[in-house]
């Protein structure tokens, strides 16, 4: 089969090296690009606990001392794992959603609601988290900590890829990401070569957007489900 991924090289080269692997063609189409904000170092002690949705928001983190026995909470195994390579040893990780994350936190007894929580997010997010938690009691303190900017341009190869190799399925990783696929599908007219691909969701927002924009197969899916998907042991 044909594999279009959407997320940065960063984000998907593992997954990417798996898929390839067992013999299937990898298309790389990357839709944004990150770019860590310009805040001052956080001080960690002003927070009980960490919260991060995604991997660019560890790794945009700047503190201004070091602290790795931080609660860190995280979306995704991804996400803990990017956590621990920066030297986090107490992660907590949900089972891929905002919404586990969310009962995660709910459920845990290492929270003292009347202390802070940091959430650090981009500046483009598909949930309310910080005000989901808030309503429930707890004391958030929402910090973007890095931009997505939608890329408006698909090199020659890629083009050239996707035309000769329609994908089969493509994974779409964000709201945002979806609104730039669809923005260049359009631009670079590859709607028509991709009508019989399957676009694996991670989430009804993203569905949602797709749905708008006229494509038929949509389906969810999960961060970390991605083999299962293509029915891989």
């Amino acid at each position: 089969m044909n594999i279009l991924i959407t997320r940065p090289l960063i984000d998907s080269e593992d997954l990417m090296g798996k898929i390839f692997s067992l013999g299937h063609k990898i298309i790389h189409f990357p839709t944004l690009k990150i770019t860590p904000a310009k805040l001052e170092p956080i001080n960690p002690e002003n927070y009980s606990a960490f919260i991060f949705t995604s991997a660019n928001a560890i790794r945009s983190l700047r503190l201004s001392k070091i602290d790795n026995n931080k609660l860190c909470f995280c979306v995704g195994s991804i996400t803990e794992k990017i956590v621990r390579q920066q030297g986090y040893s107490n992660t907590i990780s949900a089972g891929g959603t905002v919404n586990a994350l969310k009962n995660l936190i709910l459920n845990s007894d290492q929270i003292d609601k009347k202390k802070v929580l940091a959430y650090l997010c981009g500046d483009n997010i598909t949930s309310d988290l910080d005000l989901e938690l808030q309503n429930e009691g707890y004391q958030i303190e929402k910090i973007i900590n890095y931009t997505s900017e939608k890329i408006t341009d698909l090199n020659k190869d890629t083009n050239k890829l996707i035309t000769d190799h329609p994908p089969d399925i493509i994974f779409v990783y964000s709201k945002r990401s979806a609104e730039s696929f669809i923005d260049l599908a359009k631009k670079y007219s590859l709607n028509g070569v991709m009508t019989g691909s399957r676009v694996m969701c991670i989430s009804e927002k993203v569905l949602n957007v797709f749905k708008q924009a006229g494509w038929k197969k949509l389906e969810l899916f999960s961060s970390g489900e991605e083999l299962k998907k293509l029915n891989i042991n």
